[in-house]
């Protein structure tokens, strides 16, 4: 397909002239039509000649205020701040109207917005927490510019174990680009869901709920920095043909789904048994060998080998029991 035939990929900014000035001008034509028209009326009663030339040009400059002010006032334009147009001329695009103010344009433009006639019912589909605010400042054509969040449903996603979780995410969003956002898609905040939705999916099978093996495992629970960098660029990567940045993507909520939730609770509860015990275990073999060395040191006593042995086995007996030991007092010889 040729360059010129491909839609409108870059927006550009229209031929604008003051809005205060061209109304005062208006509203002028207007009133000169309006005195013409009286004048002429007042020729015409007074019994002058209908074919006069007072008359025809009082009707002329009738008509003129009547028929051109009206199509001047169309041309007016008023945004507030973070608000655009995008205008199009007999089918074709002829700008994007950005910035605050009161602006004249070309009256036969007509504004292009996919979400003016969004319905709060829809909106409330996606639970998006703008969703009001959004269908109002869409209600006049006008796109807003502005920062929002899309909070989609939570989804139930397999990891990359195969472990069904439960995980939402919120992304900051805003129409960067007008021309591609309006031309490009049908709907860009419907196409913006799915492709969240589709994004969040490629992420989460990559990456496991939990570390399981080494502490530098990456895991969605523990490289939430990660996650949500590598889910920002993939949604942006994807929505850049509909002219939307992605400022930021974050995962607000993660569990495991409620038919494996316990028994997952379970293995977290074992594992975290495990590597206190396994602690426990070093710390008590440290402690031994350093009894074993102060003694054999100081020369305080002489242990053969099934001595230390037995010493050995006492001491790991009461630093790893989870109970208090109950001592044996030996009143006799040890040999």
């Amino acid at each position: 397909m040729s360059e010129k035939k491909q839609i409108h990929k870059e927006e550009f900014t229209p031929k604008t002239k003051k809005g205060m000035a061209m109304l005062i001008f208006s509203i002028l034509l207007c009133s000169g039509g309006t005195f013409a028209f009286v004048y002429g009326l007042v020729l015409a009663v007074g019994g002058g000649n209908y074919e006069s030339a007072g008359i025809v040009l009082s009707l002329a400059g009738a008509m003129l205020g009547f028929v051109v002010a009206p199509v001047l006032f169309c041309g007016l334009k008023i945004l507030a701040p973070n608000e655009a147009l995008v205008l199009t001329l007999f089918g074709k695009y002829y700008g994007t109207l950005r910035g605050d103010g009161f602006f004249f344009v070309n009256p036969f433009v007509t504004a292009i917005n996919p979400l003016a006639g969004a319905s709060l019912a829809s909106e409330e589909k996606t639970q998006d927490i703008a969703a009001t605010a959004l269908v109002k400042a869409m209600a006049g054509k006008k796109i807003s510019l502005k920062s929002m969040a899309l909070s989609n449903e939570k989804q139930k996603i397999n990891d990359q174990m195969g472990n069904p979780i439960i995980i939402g995410i919120v992304v900051i969003w805003r129409v960067a680009n007008t021309a591609k956002a309006v031309f490009n898609v049908d709907n860009f905040k419907e196409f913006l869901s799915i492709q969240c939705d589709s994004a969040l999916r490629n992420i989460v099978r990559l990456y496991p709920y939990d570390s399981v093996g080494t502490d530098n495992e990456k895991s969605l629970r523990g490289s939430s920095q990660e996650i949500a960098d590598r889910l920002k660029n993939e949604i942006q990567e994807k929505v850049s043909i509909a002219g939307l940045e992605i400022q930021e993507a974050r995962i607000t909520h993660l569990s495991y789904s409620q038919e494996i939730a316990a028994a997952m609770l379970q293995r977290q509860q074992a594992s975290a048994v495990v590597d206190a015990r396994q602690m426990i275990v070093d710390g008590a073999v440290g402690m031994v060998e350093m009894a074993l060395n102060k003694l054999s040191d100081n020369n305080i006593v002489s242990l053969d080998d099934e001595r230390k042995a037995a010493m050995v086995s006492n001491l790991l007996v009461v630093l790893c029991g989870n109970k208090d030991a109950q001592p044996i007092v030996n009143s006799g010889s040890i040999y």
